[in-house]
């Protein structure tokens, strides 16, 4: 029987927002649900009941109510959600107006900044007022070239409260990639800004954005941050103005929300693009809010007296996540820069500085943390730290017990994991249940979540695809430049007709209800036609204190396919023939014979992309002779060039 590594107390589980809703649905339509696997049984039997639920239970505000929840649960993709309903996102986001934290604006270099809700409202009207005066219309494209900071939170409100819809690349993209991105949607204005701090230095943007500027003839004014201070030199930025000359003069002019359909868009996310150009997907103003408080307010338990951060940048929808966190009325901690810079004590530090009650961070962190036996709970004070949200890619059971371990014994580890594509999680944690390592809690609350097997029948204890059998609310409305609707079809819905395949290489547990994610199932192994997910190799290489990183790929060889096992060494060690042996002796006992690589390579790096996710796929081209298309959407493209030099190896 499986131990959990965490259990919530009565008291904590009574003052759940999770168990206030479960109370809320129980009265509102005379249930007796009892705990989280009932109210999950009925959130996809019920599904419009349980979003009209949510919507009331978040309190969302809208100038018109809705006519109905949805008006076919059976298209799919295409069913319409809360018809009639007239509201604004940036409305819902600001409906705090008072003297307590909105924003602590935190750097590798840079002193705590912090502003107050209702500052916030009036810089948020300030720059629509601006912006109102540009010519900006409802639909009209605003695009951010821009680290984490307070003006970029402050843009997003603002153009969104006109109805704009946003769109932003962090400054560490190249000006290719995020040219590739955003000249796609031709934005109407650009925030871009003079430079960023990254492990200590500072970096001048301003030729990137002048590239990306001039790449995009749609825009109307380029609108300059000043992060590195002084006056620098605009000239080469078509139509660029500095944004503290831009935001007008009046000290509180009215904000006026444009009220819209629940389904006018109001978020542009791109696909990762490491497999061509990357897609566009357009999400609605409604379904991105509403399913975002659903996973703020139940999964997260997240309340007003909390102090959430995540490690993110604006290219990562973990960015609109967090922003959505101002609804609930949270403060927001917006940290700039390298998470380990200048050792990787920098957040807890911070944790401990700002109180943070949630910390929301990576699985690769998290493994890094571990690589250097680096224990904060030793060294910080974490008291008010209740929550640790993970996500990006899985975590082994290993990593799950070093949270318990080094971290805090007595919180809620809250691993998640969904997708750019719908703004949220298709599986997530739960404030009421148990943990249990290795196993993301249970599937989100809405979500019609299963595993199929290879002949599209759901399964439990087997490994197979992540599925998703009825709509949601956050799904995207359409691919950008996509008019008959093809390109999105062809994305989620070409394996199984009707329902959502996400591709994600999962196992749902009988004994606990929770979830293991595998991997990419793009990316499964197939040795002698056997299906591994390359998660089952990271979990036990992990274990080694002489790897850092890992990454394991399929290559085609004599009529079949062999593993190749490529390994990033800790500082200090050398990848010998004993070290070798030690690795395959593990995944031989560990896992299986067919888990054993055939050959095991180091290399100096692994790629991520930006989203810190492996990226198998762009290895296998690699090592195939095929073109990696859009190496600048990896964090680290240059580590590829290794991986090329290593063919005539991988031909022996």
């Amino acid at each position: 029987m499986k131990r959990p590594l965490w259990q919530p107390t009565e008291e904590r589980k009574q003052q759940a927002n999770m168990t206030g809703f479960i109370h809320f649905v129980n009265k509102k339509h005379d249930l007796g649900l009892d705990g989280y696997d009932e109210l999950y049984d009925w959130s996809v039997a019920k599904i419009p009941d349980f979003w009209a639920a949510m919507w009331e239970f978040a309190g969302i505000r809208a100038s018109r109510p809705y006519d109905r929840v949805v008006d076919d649960l059976g298209k799919f993709p295409g069913a319409k959600w809360f018809e009639g309903a007239r509201l604004n996102f940036a409305e819902n986001l600001l409906r705090y107006r008072d003297d307590r934290t909105a924003l602590i604006c935190r750097g590798e270099t840079q002193k705590s900044e912090r502003m107050t809700y209702a500052e916030l409202y009036r810089a948020v009207s300030r720059l629509a007022r601006s912006l109102r005066a540009s010519g900006l219309q409802p639909g009209d494209r605003v695009a951010a070239y821009l680290p984490n900071l307070k003006e970029t939170a402050i843009a997003m409100l603002a153009a969104t409260s006109i109805g704009a819809v946003w769109s932003s690349c962090a400054t560490d993209l190249g000006a290719q990639a995020t040219l590739d991105r955003l000249s796609q949607i031709e934005p109407k204005i650009l925030f871009v800004v003079d430079g960023y701090y990254y492990k200590g230095k500072t970096f001048d943007s301003l030729a990137k954005a002048a590239e990306v500027a001039q790449g995009m003839p749609s825009l109307e004014k380029v609108v300059v941050v000043r992060y590195l201070g002084g006056n620098p030199d605009i000239s080469a930025l078509p139509k660029a103005v500095f944004y503290d000359r831009f935001i007008s003069r009046e000290e509180n002019p009215e904000l006026h929300f444009e009220q819209l359909p629940f389904d006018h868009p109001v978020y542009i996310m791109f696909s990762s693009g490491t497999t061509g150009k990357p897609k566009c997907l357009v999400q609605g103003a409604g379904g991105v809010l509403i399913n975002h408080l659903k996973e703020l307010i139940l999964h997260t338990d997240l309340k007003r007296d909390d102090t959430i951060l995540y490690i993110t940048t604006c290219s990562w929808m973990m960015w609109n996540w967090l922003l959505s966190s101002l609804a609930v009325g949270a403060a927001l901690v917006l940290y700039d820069g390298n998470p380990n810079y200048p050792g990787p004590g920098a957040l807890w530090q911070l944790a401990q500085e700002e109180k943070i009650t949630i910390f929301g961070t990576s699985a690769s962190y998290i493994n890094y943390l571990k690589s250097q036996d680096f224990r904060p709970g030793d060294n910080y004070d974490l008291s008010c730290l209740r929550e640790i949200s993970q996500t990006g890619s899985a975590l082994s059971t290993a990593g799950f017990e070093f949270v318990y371990q080094a971290i805090k014994a007595d919180l809620h580890f809250s691993s998640i994991s969904g997708g750019t594509d719908i703004n949220g999680c298709f599986a997530q944690g739960s404030p009421t249940l148990p943990v249990y390592a290795g196993e993301i809690q249970r599937p989100a609350l809405g979500m019609k979540v299963k595993c199929y097997d290879e002949n599209g029948q759901p399964v439990i204890d087997r490994m197979g695809e992540l599925v998703c059998e009825a709509p949601s609310p956050s799904m995207p409305l359409y691919f950008w430049d996509d008019p008959g609707g093809g390109k999105y079809r062809e994305a989620y819905f070409s394996h199984y007709p009707n329902v959502w395949r996400h591709g994600d290489y999962v196992m749902i547990h009988g004994d606990t209800g929770g979830i293991t994610i595998f991997g990419r199932s793009d990316a499964v192994l197939k040795p002698s036609g056997v299906r591994i997910g390359t998660a089952e190799i990271y979990n036990q290489v992990e274990k080694f204190a002489e790897i850092n990183d890992c990454l394991a790929i399929g290559q085609e060889w004599q009529g079949d396919q062999r593993i190749i096992l490529f390994v990033k060494l800790a500082e200090g060690y050398q990848l010998t023939d004993e070290l070798k042996d030690k690795l395959k002796k593990t995944l031989r006992t560990e896992a299986s014979p067919r888990h054993v690589p055939a050959k095991i390579l180091a290399v100096p790096d692994i790629p991520y992309t930006l989203n810190m996710k492996k990226v198998e796929m762009a290895v296998t081209n690699v090592i195939h002779g095929r073109p990696v298309s859009n190496r600048d959407a990896l964090i680290n493209p240059e580590s590829l060039d290794y991986y090329q030099s290593l063919l005539p190896e991988l031909q022996q």
